[in-house]
């Protein structure tokens, strides 16, 4: 299914080289062990993307599907991370802006106070993204129905971030 990467470009706008008939589905994520919002999401994109690659497959995509952890500041500069959890599609991020919340989960693995993203949905946040909202969004960043950031621009680590890692250390 999904390869798990450790450290590969994010995408030194890669994504302009990125041929039509591929798709790059990335999950950008903090903990898979204690985070039930990393979690959630990463069972939910599990499913998703049983369902959506077959279907692209037989259209004559190919779909590269990887799951790369966070573990270090390094590695969150590296993917130019903004929140956790993320998915981008082809080097686009799938949700239109970064909204979040009081991670607990993610603040006990720190010991400090971490904010993680909130996804929106036909008007509603959810911390663990309903499959339809993941399916619609990777479905409209393929098919170009959704104007979606490149990851490529200017980055700085997010103070959040910062302070996730910092804690982590200690």
């Amino acid at each position: 299914m999904a390869k798990r990467l450790e450290e590969k470009s994010c995408c030194p706008c890669e994504c302009e080289n990125i041929s039509e008939k591929k798709i790059v589905v990335e999950y950008l994520y903090l903990d898979l062990e204690t985070c039930d919002r990393c979690v959630g999401t990463d069972n939910v994109l599990d499913e998703v993307m049983m369902t959506l690659t077959p279907a692209l497959s037989i259209a004559g995509f190919k779909v590269e599907y990887n799951k790369i952890e966070m573990k270090t500041a390094e590695i969150a500069e590296q993917y130019k991370f903004l929140s956790s959890p993320t998915i981008r599609v082809n080097g686009y991020d799938i949700c239109q802006s970064v909204a979040e919340n009081s991670c607990g989960c993610c603040s006990d693995i720190s010991g400090t106070d971490v904010n993680c993203r909130v996804f929106e949905y036909n008007g509603e946040l959810y911390e663990v993204p309903p499959k339809e909202m993941l399916a619609e969004a990777i479905l409209n960043s393929i098919f170009g129905q959704v104007e979606t950031g490149c990851s490529c621009g200017d980055y700085k680590l997010p103070e959040n971030l910062k302070k996730f890692y910092e804690g982590k250390k200690n």
